[in-house]
């Protein structure tokens, strides 16, 4: 893939980064796994949406300037440059959008692309089950057919920004008697439905940023409500997963940034012990080295091609990749590295250890890092399984 810009990608480039560097000192600098910096985080995503910037792929006619993937992995790393927060909305622009493009009828896009693109609604994901974590296929909550109506009853957890969201994408069990993949539909609901209990899960830090999700008999209308083909949600989800692990979750933008960080981190140090020295300089060539893999990646789909089981390799490298540099980042910091945000010596408000805490999350959301290598040795590798 030619990494030169055409004329209208520079411009492109400028335009975005003017924008951000003129609106960044409204983005919130707190966590949105609370009421407030959720609430502060919305208005974020509103404030990008009217400015044209919330979803620069996506369709005119949902918010979005139209734009190919090269004009959105260049918006993201000029985002992140800007030190722009982690997007709210996340699961619902870069996961649950494209799937509802590729799978939704025309009244789901009407009805839910432009909300979700404004930070209207907020998507929360309801894969996880307490007997089904990695393995989705061992799902048990149920979808039971009512006339016009799912009626839904069931447990999730986990179940990333739900704490505060308002709406939750998931797979239910559909067929009575069906197993593993078979049977599955790809259902979105309200959480404020009557039925609907949401119960928050504490992380390291104290903050609720998942939360489990019980199902009392919840009515939602089949027609809207499911996307994709009745009792095929295993495929849909599968796509859902592809945009996830491939491209769209982790832009090479968030990395660049924070290697770039990690460098002046290590400046500020005169006593750089060699050995530190090399694991910055490692972190910096592989945030590299993933940026170009992601520029293949988008060629590759511009060319036609579609995001396979390879996306599985690709989350195994930014997961592993990102850990990595946090911890090397801590052991920079030394005895700085336990202050919070509220000591007077922490660096950088604390949010190394912040954002460190949460990269140990990395191998496990988006499907567990061992069920990945099972991904890549049997379907990629063409190894037998065991």
């Amino acid at each position: 893939m030619d990494l030169t810009l055409e004329p209208e990608q520079a411009a492109f480039r400028d335009e975005a980064r003017t924008w951000l560097e003129a609106n960044a000192r409204h983005a919130p600098r707190v966590s949105f796994d609370t009421e407030a910096g959720f609430a502060a985080h919305r208005a974020w995503e509103r404030r990008l949406f009217d400015g044209g910037w919330g979803v620069v792929p996506w369709p005119e006619a949902y918010g979005g300037r139209g734009a190919d993937l090269v004009s959105w992995l260049l918006f993201e790393e000029e985002y992140y440059r800007a030190g722009c927060p982690y997007r709210l909305n996340q699961n619902g622009l870069f996961l649950l959008g494209p799937t509802l493009m590729e799978y939704g009828t025309q009244r789901q896009r009407d009805r839910f692309l432009r909300p979700m693109a404004a930070g209207e609604e907020i998507w929360a994901q309801g894969w996880s089950e307490p007997e089904a974590g990695s393995d989705m296929a061992a799902i048990r909550a149920r979808a039971v057919r009512d006339g016009d109506d799912w009626v839904i009853s069931g447990q999730k957890t986990w179940s990333t920004r739900a704490a505060f969201a308002d709406q939750l994408f998931g797979l239910f069990r559909s067929e009575p008697g069906s197993e593993r993949h078979r049977g599955l539909s790809f259902i979105l609901v309200p959480l404020d439905a009557p039925g609907v209990t949401v119960r928050p899960i504490h992380q390291l830090n104290g903050e609720p940023g998942f939360a489990e999700v019980f199902f009392d008999e919840v009515r939602v209308p089949m027609e809207l409500s499911t996307l994709g083909p009745i009792g095929e949600g295993w495929k849909v989800a599968m796509s859902t997963a592809g945009f996830e692990r491939g491209v769209s979750l982790r832009s090479p933008g968030r990395f660049n940034t924070s290697a770039q960080r990690l460098i002046d981190l290590a400046r500020s140090r005169a006593d750089l012990p060699p050995a530190l020295a090399r694991e910055v300089a490692r972190s910096w060539a592989r945030t590299q080295a993933y940026d170009l893999m992601t520029y293949r990646t988008v060629g590759h789909v511009l060319d036609g091609g579609e995001v396979g089981p390879e996306a599985s390799l690709n989350k195994l490298f930014w997961s592993e990749m990102d850990r990595e540099l946090h911890r090397t980042a801590l052991r920079l910091l030394g005895t700085a590295a336990p202050l919070t945000a509220d000591a007077p010596d922490a660096v950088d408000e604390g949010r190394w250890l912040d954002r460190f805490l949460f990269s140990l999350s990395g191998p496990i959301y988006a499907g567990t890092n061992e069920i990945q290598r099972n991904i890549v040795a049997e379907r990629v590798l063409g190894l037998p399984r065991s």
